[in-house]
């Protein structure tokens, strides 16, 4: 499959913090976005007090972009993947996912955490197929779906490995496998491989990049490593403490295909990781 068409994603994917300013009279805007969410808030009550966690949130992300979102822990990061997917709603503004509003939990995303969450007693192959049997998609298919994952993702020759006879690398590949069987056009990654160790998240960070190039899937992407952001992503939006607003967002300015150690010294990937460590006040304690 192509690469997604970044010329277009100026347009597409214009972002801001004060609720839908800038948003209407988009010139240049051809296609629909893939998530909009427009002068979004979340406000909850504790028992001690009342809590925004977002306020004033606008977001478009073009088809086929990949966006990761930064921030200091609580800012709200998490919680704009739970609008997004439908398993929150949000106190006003609203959520659309092709173009339609979010209304309840979405079946036509896949979802990525931190933790793989594999079941013990089933074999990396019958882990992604759980996948198939919730959703009830016809098994040739499904089977021929996961070889195919199985194989774009490295996990030949581990497809009946159990989950303790696999690395955390793996177990991640596994779990992302079963978050793209149904070929959703929405990826949602929160903080992925946060639990991995430097090696290893460098060598995941390469795989999801040729991984997103192959599938053309639009990814929204959860991350507190400031280098991570910016080698995956077309942009990376920087948000602020709670309650949680948009500050700046970074249009990296690197091709798709990415070549890891070149990335990560060339002016691009400087400028765009100075820019968001300026934001944020300090380097992130992850990167």
């Amino acid at each position: 499959m192509s690469a997604p068409k970044h010329a277009t994603l100026a347009t597409q994917g214009l972002v801001t913090g004060k609720g839908g300013e800038g948003m209407e009279g988009m010139e240049g805007m051809t296609t629909r976005p893939a998530v909009r969410l427009g002068a979004v808030a979340v406000r909850f009550r504790t028992k001690r007090k009342d809590v925004t966690a977002l306020r004033d949130v606008s977001l478009d992300v073009g088809s086929g972009e990949f966006v990761a979102i930064v921030g200091p822990s609580g800012c709200g990061k998490s919680t704009l993947l739970k609008l997004v997917a439908g398993l929150l709603a949000p106190s006003s503004g609203e959520v659309l996912l092709g173009g339609e509003r979010v209304r309840g939990p979405r079946r036509d995303i896949g979802y990525v955490f931190q933790r793989a969450a594999l079941l013990d007693w089933r074999s990396a192959r019958r882990n992604i197929l759980l996948q198939a049997e919730m959703r009830k998609i016809p098994a040739a298919r499904a089977r021929a779906r996961a070889d195919e994952l199985i194989r774009m993702t490295g996990l030949d020759g581990f497809e009946d490995a159990y989950p303790h006879e696999l690395s955390g690398g793996m177990q991640q590949r596994v779990a992302l496998c079963r978050a793209l069987l149904h070929e959703p056009p929405v990826l949602l990654m929160d903080e992925p491989f946060g639990a991995l160790d430097a090696l290893t998240r460098e060598q995941m960070n390469v795989e999801l990049n040729r991984i997103w190039r192959e599938t053309g899937t639009t990814v929204l992407l959860v991350t507190h490593s400031i280098p991570e952001a910016v080698y995956l992503a077309d942009r990376v939006v920087v948000m602020s403490p709670r309650p949680g607003t948009v500050t700046e967002v970074i249009d990296v300015g690197l091709p798709p295909e990415r070549e890891y150690a070149a990335t990560l010294v060339s002016p691009e990937f400087r400028t765009a990781t100075g820019r968001i460590r300026e934001l944020l006040g300090a380097v992130s304690a992850h990167d």
